[in-house]
């Protein structure tokens, strides 16, 4: 009988640890499966933020269970910097710095691309000219942009000023002929009396994109999805009704003149997308021949593509 008592002692206490056990595995996988649903992002003063400006101004980003806090840049060097030490988990940027910073071994990846709209701003007299100084960042969007657009036109001397007021400045005060900035900012510009001039934007796909750190990818999945399904309703709300999107950008963007409604030019904005190889390959082929440098990397090595699928 007294061992009948122990032999059933130790099944009891056997049962009770498996049971304890089985508890605390759950509390762990429990633990594992909760996301951060937080995501912070760094926007630059441009057109391509409107969809994510209307998705928080209307609680898009809430009703997906997400939030988002948003920080616009006016030097992209800063927000790269954020990028880099993961004070921030997503970014607006183009596929020039991608490449760059891909082959260079940071973890990002594009999930898609955006609608930038890039005119050129001009001094009184500049299109006349032969020999043109032009302001623009050196390894961006707009430095493939003026290339594409003015290099058979002219004589270019390219003067690499990142930060996008001092940009203007040097525009102002005759250091430079031309510049290009992203709208609204060049609405603003012209404002002040320079002159404008809006080129096509006529490739299928664009070179602005928004990327995410590889970090966020992998800790924050279902956030980032959540995140572009929200974009995606932003992009149905502004193709009904353009005008919201100048007025979310007015209010949000920092030193934006209000009389710039008139005249701002915005894009057609689509829904989140990513561009194919092809492209892609276009773009790196340019960025290799102007940094007169090799880049490891190709198509694929810049994308993610499962949040617009």
């Amino acid at each position: 009988m007294r061992n009948f008592k122990k032999l059933l002692s130790l099944i009891l206490i056997s049962m009770f640890s498996v049971i304890l056990i089985g508890c605390g595995s759950n509390e762990k996988n429990e633990e594992a499966s909760i996301e951060d649903a937080t995501l912070k992002i760094g926007l630059m003063p441009a057109v391509d933020t409107a969809p994510i400006l209307i998705a928080q101004k209307n609680g898009y980003f809430k009703d997906a269970g997400i939030d988002v806090e948003i920080e616009i840049y006016n030097n992209a060097q800063n927000r790269q910097s954020a990028l880099q030490s993961n004070a921030i988990d997503g970014a607006m940027t183009d596929f020039i710095a991608v490449a760059t910073n891909v082959d260079g071994g940071f973890d990002i990846k594009a999930t898609t691309m955006t609608d930038g709209m890039f005119p050129v701003l001009a001094t009184e007299g500049a299109t006349d000219k032969k020999d043109i100084k032009v302001g623009m960042m050196e390894v961006s969007v707009s430095n493939y942009l003026i290339d594409k657009w003015l290099g058979d036109k002219y004589n270019v001397e390219k003067v690499f000023i990142n930060e996008i007021p001092a940009r203007l400045a040097a525009l102002k005060s005759g250091e430079v002929d031309m510049s290009l900035f992203p709208e609204p900012v060049a609405s603003n510009g012209e404002l002040q009396g320079l002159k404008k001039n809006v080129y096509g934007m006529d490739d299928e796909f664009s070179a602005d994109c928004l990327v995410f750190t590889g970090k966020a990818i992998s800790e924050k999945p279902n956030t980032i999805k959540a995140f572009h399904e929200a974009y995606n309703k932003a992009v149905e709300e502004i193709n009904k009704n353009p005008e919201i999107a100048k007025d979310i950008l007015i209010e949000k963007i920092p030193n934006t003149n209000p009389a710039v409604k008139d005249i701002m030019v915005l894009p057609t904005y689509k829904k989140a997308a990513l561009p194919s190889d092809e492209y892609l390959q276009s773009v790196i082929d340019w960025t290799e021949k102007t940094l007169n440098k090799d880049l490891s990397v190709k198509p694929a090595d810049l994308l993610e593509g499962k949040f617009v699928k």
